[in-house]
């Protein structure tokens, strides 16, 4: 008796505890329809855009139909089969070069060893399918729209974060006369729900992957696609769901992207009025051996900006202190490289723009850094370039149009030529362009998410632009200038550290660094060679 008194209380406890723990598990938990996901790489054919040359395309359809083909126009497209070859100006004359200038061709597998070349070649393309499945998603497809279809639907702009929901915009049927209406919508990463049910509209696989519609009222039908709810079961950072969309004798498809909306990096500089260089821009370089240079360079900018903050990226084999306010000196292992000391310079700067600038530059009173930041604050540009000008009054903005043309298999051609695309709305000294001296000013996190390849530790500047291909937007400004120091110096003159700066600084052709960069072109960007002028 006294066993069941016992029992009784611990019974009460037992539900009194167990109840509301079940009720918060059923009212937290939903069902997932998937419990694993499979997201190794798959094989989606060649990776080449579809639409590069749109004649490879033709309908058989029409194949008795004759034509005759514009050789001219033809040119325009695309080949997938470039070549780099010399070109030799036709006249020998002083100065024809900046008129006709020659074209330099260099091939990227002359650096390989033919016994080696097989191997590296099945390596690279091993990496370029697995950056192609990386990188590409089902909204890069190309999706043709059949003809006199009476479905309609979103082409684009429909985009959902991942693993939630959204009303799917633009669904509707506009047939003809018929006893009953049906639409069925299908989808790979997600499911299909409806929002509301409208009268005398039947509906099936709420919930699931495929939804069917059916109506013997078109407008009611209508009513309900207004209410079709798109939900994403399968989680992804940054992908698309192709969803395809029949009725009788039709079909389509459109993509929804799936994907987090990018993250604001917004910077307060702390002025409403006016441009705040100090609090708007840090000033970063990278020195090797040249002390004297450097402190000639943050001399002359204290003339200019007494407070704008200066970091320093510092690889000398013997670092002297660099002190002063405002002053960032970071110290790194001897002869670690040009790039390396760019990363560690551009990785400290916490300001919204950034202006990298030579350690033997001298600012003088047409260094406008404002001009560079009007520039960046009132177009979409990421990057602007300034001009250098050398003690002999010559001035050099490097402007350069960069492209890349396919060349299937064995790899791609890139094409350097001096000059620029477009001239600048509203800036009369300001142009478009793919690559500019070492002289600029950059939307710091656009730098930073591009960065400097530190494998590039001697010789480079270009690599950047080139890594930068489709990311950044480059200007040039040729009224913002720059002084550079004089270069000028009897070979007797020169002191130790000279002459250690100017074997890294200026390797030879045949230098092992030249080499590893185009092994560094052939592997890393796919390229099997490149012209210049």
């Amino acid at each position: 008796m006294r066993m069941r008194l016992y029992r009784k209380p611990l019974c009460i406890l037992l539900l009194v505890v167990t109840i509301p723990v079940v009720f918060l598990v059923l009212l937290t938990w939903t069902p997932k329809p998937y419990n694993a996901v499979d997201i190794r790489y798959r094989a989606r054919g060649k990776p080449e855009s579809q639409v590069e040359n749109g004649l490879r395309f033709l309908s058989q359809k029409y194949a008795h139909v004759p034509y005759t083909i514009k050789e001219d126009v033809v040119r325009l497209l695309t080949s997938n089969s470039c070549q780099c070859q010399n070109v030799d100006n036709p006249i020998n004359l002083p100065f024809i070069q900046k008129y006709l200038p020659h074209v330099w061709a260099h091939s990227f597998e002359n650096v390989y060893n033919v016994s080696e070349l097989e191997g590296v070649k099945r390596r690279r393309s091993q990496e370029y399918q697995s950056f192609i499945e990386r990188t590409q998603s089902p909204a890069d497809l190309l999706v043709v729209a059949k003809a006199n279809s009476p479905l309609e639907y979103p082409t684009q702009g429909v985009e959902v974060r991942p693993l939630q929901s959204i009303v799917v915009p633009g669904l509707s049927l506009q047939a003809s006369s018929r006893d009953e209406y049906r639409v069925n919508l299908t989808a790979t990463l997600g499911t299909f729900n409806v929002a509301a049910e409208v009268h005398g509209v039947k509906v099936q696989g709420e919930g699931e992957m495929h939804l069917s519609l059916s109506s013997p009222r078109l407008e009611n039908l209508n009513r309900q696609l207004e209410f079709i709810v798109y939900t994403n079961t399968r989680f992804h950072p940054n992908t698309a769901d192709t969803v395809l969309l029949d009725t009788d004798g039709h079909q389509a498809s459109f993509t929804i992207k799936v994907r987090y909306r990018v993250t604001p990096r917004l910077y307060n500089s702390g002025s409403e009025e006016g441009y705040n260089v100090s609090a708007l821009v840090t000033i970063a370089t990278k020195t090797f051996l040249r002390y004297d240079k450097l402190r000639d360079l943050i001399e002359s900018i204290r003339k200019f900006y007494p407070t704008v903050s200066i970091i320093i990226a510092d690889d000398s084999d013997k670092p002297e202190k660099i002190q002063g306010p405002f002053i960032e000196h970071y110290i790194m292992p001897f002869g670690k490289g040009w790039f390396a000391g760019r990363n560690l310079a551009i990785s400290q700067v916490t300001t919204k723009y950034v202006l990298w600038v030579d350690d033997d530059f001298i600012f003088t009173a047409n260094t406008k850094v404002e001009k560079l930041v009007d520039v960046l604050e009132k177009t979409s540009l990421d990057l602007v370039g300034g001009a250098v000008r050398e003690v002999t009054g010559y001035t050099a903005t490097f402007r350069q149009k960069i492209s890349v043309e396919s060349g299937g298999e064995e790899g791609d051609c890139i094409h350097i030529r001096k000059g620029y695309h477009h001239d600048i709305q509203g800036f009369p000294n300001c142009v478009i362009t793919d690559g500019v001296i070492n002289f600029f000013l950059a939307r710091t996190d656009k730098v930073q998410q591009v960065g400097f390849d530190p494998s590039l530790a001697r010789a480079a500047h270009l690599e950047f632009f080139m890594d930068g291909l489709g990311k950044l937007h480059v200007g040039s400004c040729s009224d913002v200038i720059v002084g550079h120091a004089s270069k000028i110096k009897l070979p007797w003159t020169k002191t130790e550290s000279e002459k250690t700066y100017a074997k890294f600084r200026y390797p030879s052709s045949s230098d092992n660094d030249v080499k590893a960069k185009h092994t560094f072109f052939y592997f890393k960007n796919r390229l099997k060679c490149m012209t210049m002028d």
